[in-house]
């Protein structure tokens, strides 16, 4: 491990000019706007009343649970040009999220749940310091490292269970981790430590938060 501390982590890039930050910073808030109300229009569907397509991909399920927003949360933040960029996208775009969402509630549905709301404010406040965090994570070095199996040992939690008998949750979270993978891809020797660790990483969510799944 040592020759891996040696390393620099990741540099950050600073060519992408203002204009095109501040247009992905808005395309970041539109896709969290759209995302938000299409997730509580489907929490306020029946599942029979769902297109077929979106009762065969399970999206009411998918959508209710965490392996798709850490999903989106990682590509947001790892393909941003720096922990600063990485930090703002996600916390625009999960805010947002929580904004369409509950905007969805208050305007079409006529309610507001503020406790629930409360505790999504409070993830929407902590994304940003996860995402610089997450940003390092397709860098060089051990604290990368460390950081992919972290992120892949979240998605694996979700997509299988280990402390009960090894099997797949769902599908489409077997997808979201299979994603992981491919974006946080390293040599083989260092990926294959991030297996490695990852898989005890969810082992560990599994067996201290329960919840989590």
């Amino acid at each position: 491990m040592k020759r891996y501390a040696a390393r620099t982590t990741r540099v950050p890039d600073r060519t992408h000019s203002r204009g095109r930050k501040v247009l992905i910073c808005l395309a970041v808030i539109l896709l969290g706007l759209a995302l938000g109300v299409f997730q509580k229009w489907l929490d306020g569907s029946a599942v029979n009343e769902l297109p077929m397509l979106f009762q065969r991909l399970d999206l009411t399920n998918f959508f209710g649970r965490f392996a798709v927003w850490i999903l989106l949360g990682v590509l947001l933040s790892v393909y941003a040009g720096s922990p600063g960029q990485a930090a703002l996208r996600t916390f625009l775009f999960f805010l947002s999220m929580v904004a369409g969402y509950y905007l969805y509630c208050a305007l079409v549905l006529g309610f507001f749940p503020r406790s629930y709301a409360m505790v999504w404010l409070g993830l929407s406040l902590v994304s940003p310091f996860l995402a610089y965090l997450c940003w390092y994570a397709r860098g060089d070095g051990l604290p990368a490292i460390l950081l992919s199996a972290a992120i892949l040992g979240a998605l694996f939690s979700q997509a299988f269970l280990l402390t009960q008998g090894f099997r797949m949750t769902y599908w489409p979270e077997v997808i979201a981790w299979a994603v992981g993978l491919v974006v946080l891809r390293r040599r083989p020797r260092e990926f294959a430590v991030v297996l490695v660790l990852s898989v005890a990483v969810a082992f560990l969510i599994q067996r201290f938060l329960p919840c989590w799944g």
